[in-house]
């Protein structure tokens, strides 16, 4: 079907990036666009082949499988595909036929580039990945809305300033908004209280309308840091409300940017350090959703914030080992206290269970094995009150079964590795996560060493450990949309954990199997798999960007909870992403799925 210049114009004012070029931008499109008409089941590109172009389907539905003959999706209306392979090497990396007859727009590869080049918006939208964070940011820097503390304590106008005394007593706060329903009339400190009440010796029916600074200075929580601090110094006040669309929303005083600067990781380790209880430190561990809101505030990089995060865990756990000791003794033989999950990983984010082991001495007795029952049971009760709950699945140390003779642990990756059953192949993969954390280190490093090369070797062991890593798939819809949680307490949500990092953690730890990689941290995997040969840098580079993504748009989400007072968790309203959000997400997954699809066709190595 022929299209009009005018119909094309209007097609690419629908669809982002397009719609907010300027319009001698969108002349040239329309000019050098090229409009296809593909019958059903017809091909449009095939694997390897070079592109003409990036496709955007103005009619019809596209179906792209990937070299496997996998289906990666169904395209609609409105959406593009080919830019991948386009900006890669100009190949297709997937193949593409028309499911329905349909009616495609072609874009030129030099006008690809030339618009990437001069438009950063579409530079952006082309961009899959996050690129590199603005780095930390300051005080000055950060906006007020991780700055501020949110539903201040407020009172109407007839309140006696006595009552209003009372509830700042109570509430152990330094000021008070004054609001008729949700809108700001005024706000009163302690300072007015002392220097307008009880300095004037007012009677105690004075209301605080009668001492409040009425209509204060607000900001927005969009605005930054500098602004409560020039504000401050200049009108020599300490509390700013915070006001959104008339309504109030926060409030930022002095004391909120002292806490600012306070929290951070070495300072939250250092304090735990010193701790004496679990007690203690779980009033440390209560200010980590804070330090994820700065840390991701700051322009940190995932892999940055979830380690900082995992570094207090592990001081936590080795502080409460030499709290155990203190309590219970020296140990009579040596041990190692090793953490797995994500803690093993150092990927541990705004919520955390505990997945731990004891590696002990093989001199160790039956006589001796109560004391290490007894340290078990006060480092892993010590963990559940600092918000380390207990693992629902019981792999902790306190279980009989995690707590033995390195011998006994030979024993056991051994029998998973020669009989790769079912509950094999899930211990299997735990265990491959294994960080010591706290003890004789030493304990581990032939254990790790043997325990990879028996297990690469192994062939059958290898096929059970991927098809077992390919239970967690991404939620891809085939038809442009995601596959959310279908029923219970969090329908209609993407499981960004089980279903986003969680196949790439898969992944990363067959790889490294395959190269006999010590490494447990996944981006660590990944590149050292590039390294090694047993990843190719394309697939390397790919698989990265993706889990990047996924994992910056969970630690997003989470922070999104825990500013709003919520506790975070790993279920993503996927109408909480714009579309654009929607689009990179999804190219995320699909990339994964195409990782995963290679690996279960024996192709691990991608090179």
């Amino acid at each position: 079907m022929p299209l009009s210049h005018d119909e094309i114009a209007r097609f690419l004012k629908s669809v982002h990036p397009y719609d907010v070029l300027p319009s001698d931008a969108l002349d040239q499109i329309v000019k050098q666009i090229e409009v296809w008409e593909v019958e059903e089941d017809a091909s449009v590109y095939e694997l390897g082949h070079k592109l003409p172009g990036v496709f955007l389907i103005y009619e019809g539905q596209v179906e792209i499988t990937d070299e496997n003959g996998a289906i990666v999706s169904h395209l609609g209306l409105r959406n593009s595909f080919g830019e991948r392979g386009l900006l890669k090497d100009g190949k297709a990396a997937t193949k593409a036929r028309a499911h329905t007859p349909s009616v495609l727009m072609v874009l030129p590869p030099d006008l690809v580039r030339s618009l990437i080049d001069n438009h950063d918006v579409v530079a952006k939208f082309f961009n899959r990945t996050r690129g590199d964070r603005s780095g930390p940011q300051s005080l000055a820097t950060s906006s007020i809305d991780v700055l501020m503390a949110r539903d201040p304590a407020t009172c109407p106008a007839d309140t006696t300033v006595q009552e209003a005394a009372q509830i700042m007593r109570d509430k152990h706060i330094s000021s008070l908004c004054v609001t008729d329903g949700e809108k700001l009339k005024g706000i009163a400190t302690l300072r007015d209280i002392s220097g307008k009440y009880v300095a004037n010796g007012l009677p105690e029916t004075t209301r605080i309308s009668e001492i409040m600074t009425a209509n204060p200075v607000t900001l927005s929580p969009s605005d930054i840091g500098s602004d409560v601090l020039h504000i401050m110094m200049e009108r020599g006040i300490g509390h700013i409300p915070v006001s959104e669309g008339g309504r109030l929303v926060g409030i930022v005083t002095q004391t909120d940017l002292t806490h600012y600067q306070a929290v951070n990781s070495a300072e939250l380790v250092g304090r735990i350090a010193k701790a004496d209880s679990a007690e203690e430190m779980a009033r440390v561990t209560a200010e980590i959703p804070q330090l994820l809101v700065q840390l991701v505030a700051g322009g940190n990089r995932h892999e940055i914030v979830t380690r900082l995060i995992t570094d207090i865990a592990d001081t936590v756990t080795r502080r409460l080992l030499k709290l155990a000791e203190s309590e219970l003794g020296p140990p009579p033989v040596p041990y190692l206290w090793l953490a797995c999950g994500s803690q093993g990983r150092q990927e541990q984010t705004g919520v955390s269970d505990q997945d731990n082991c004891l590696m002990l001495d093989d001199s160790v007795t039956d006589a001796d094995m109560s004391y290490f029952t007894k340290l078990a049971k006060f480092v892993s009760d010590g963990l559940d009150v600092c918000g380390y709950f207990y693992c629902p699945g019981d792999m902790m140390a306190t279980n009989p079964r995690w707590c033995q003779p390195v011998r006994v642990w030979r024993d056991y990756f051994k029998g998973w590795i020669a009989k790769p059953n079912p509950e094999a192949q899930m211990l299997a993969s735990v265990m491959f996560d294994l960080r010591p954390i706290g003890g004789a280190f030493e304990l581990f490093g032939d254990l790790q060493a043997d325990t990879l090369a028996v297990a690469r070797a192994n062939s059958i062991f290898v096929a059970h450990m991927i098809s077992n890593s390919l239970k967690h798939t991404p939620p891809l819809g085939l038809l442009r949309g995601f596959a959310t949680i279908r029923s219970g307490e969090h329908r209609n949500t993407l499981d960004l954990k089980h279903n986003g990092v969680v196949p790439v953690v898969d992944l990363a730890r067959i790889y490294a199997l395959q190269g006999e990689l010590t490494e447990a941290n996944t981006r660590a995997r990944l590149k050292a798999a590039e390294a090694s040969g047993v990843l190719s840098p394309s697939g390397a580079r790919d698989l990265l960007d993706a889990y990047d993504l996924i994992a910056e748009t969970r630690l997003e989400h989470q922070v999104r909870l825990v500013k709003s007072g919520a506790m975070p968790d790993n279920y993503l309203p996927p109408s909480e992403l714009s579309d654009f959000e929607r689009s990179h997400l999804r190219d995320a997954f699909v990339v994964v799925k195409t990782m995963q699809s290679a690996v279960g066709h024996g192709k691990g190595m991608l090179g």
